[in-house]
């Protein structure tokens, strides 16, 4: 079953910030913890943009983290990052250094530079501003669809956005994943109203259209955003967590395994074109007590509820002016 939100949320100890500019139709998102959580990511795509990335392996030093910022901008939202560790030393928390403290902010961007959006911003890119914006506005509650990071996001047919979902574990452990879905290839199967990712939903959360059937013809037939775009413009920038007490090297894991989910719920994923990553976290605060079964039961948790966020993210995304492909609602919507 979902946690009580159906958000990234659900899992205890974390909260999320949201920041859109709807005139420069881009954005940040930030993933806090409450306390500093284990974490490590898992990057499968071809063309990803990010920031203190190689200290989140398992045999890096620093075992946890303090946010994790997802951001439009491409390289210029890296930027997000920053204002996001600034304000986080402002208020006190980082990696301690003697006297010093250095907030740990993994940062990872998707291309959204053409998408009508005015990015005319001059000497300065607006992009640590939202980040600061994002981290004073956590909570537990947040919305879907065409914000923060998802704000422009778009995939080859439709809008894309920011999606999450949870699921409860029967051994009481939560799973959740948040999603900025900004894909090369499509969410839906061909130019259909079905979801790939249909087996996984819950109740009625993107829909409830099933699978197509009869399947069409050109179902899994390749059509990607390669008109007009270059490698580097295409990404889906995820997050999963859950309160199950993880090392590092399990926390690498989990992240592998979600990766599972975004192939899922996109086709194709993972290509040389794409940023496709995921971050892991834990909020340690339950411990499995079956080893390695439960870490399966964790992975696969993960990578369903990291599909059932790729389709909450375009399901919910609403239009705006110039955008260069529909919404879902406007295609399919009643």
């Amino acid at each position: 079953m979902t946690g009580p939100r159906n958000l990234i949320t659900d899992v205890p100890g974390l909260k999320v910030g949201n920041a859109s500019d709807q005139e420069l139709k881009s954005g940040a998102t930030v993933l806090v913890p409450d306390e500093p959580a284990v974490a490590s990511v898992a990057i499968h795509g071809g063309a990803p943009g990010t920031r203190e990335i190689a200290l989140l392996e398992p045999e890096q030093t620093v075992e946890k983290i303090d946010a994790v910022v997802l951001a439009g901008g491409s390289a210029f939202g890296l930027d997000a990052g920053a204002g996001v560790q600034g304000r986080l030393a402002e208020l006190g928390y980082g990696f301690e250094v003697g006297p010093v403290r250095v907030p740990i902010v993994p940062t990872a961007i998707l291309f959204d530079l053409l998408n009508g959006g005015d990015k005319s911003w001059g000497q300065a890119a607006p992009y640590r501003d939202l980040g600061r914006s994002a981290l004073d506005a956590i909570s537990r509650d947040f919305a879907l669809g065409s914000v923060g990071a998802g704000t422009g996001a778009t995939t080859a047919n439709l809008k894309g956005g920011l999606g999450s979902a949870s699921h409860v574990l029967d051994n009481g452990v939560t799973v959740g994943a948040i999603v900025a879905v900004n894909a090369l290839g499509r969410a839906t199967i061909g130019d259909t109203e079905h979801f790939w990712a249909a087996p996984f939903e819950v109740g009625e959360e993107f829909g409830a259209r099933g699978l197509a059937h009869p399947f069409p013809a050109d179902g899994t037939s390749v059509r990607t955003k390669l008109d007009a775009l270059k490698a580097g413009a295409n990404t889906t920038i995820a997050a999963v967590a859950t309160d199950a007490i993880l090392t590092k090297g399990e926390a690498k894991r989990l992240a592998v395994m979600a990766h599972d989910g975004l192939a899922r719920a996109l086709w194709p994923a993972h290509t040389p074109l794409d940023g496709d990553l995921v971050f892991a976290l834990s909020t340690g605060q339950k411990k499995p007590e079956n080893g390695l079964d439960d870490m399966v039961q964790l992975g696969a948790a993960a990578a369903s509820c990291l599909a059932r966020a790729i389709a909450r993210g375009i399901y919910h995304a609403t239009p705006a002016s110039g955008d260069p492909v529909p919404t879902w609602q406007e295609r399919f919507g009643t």
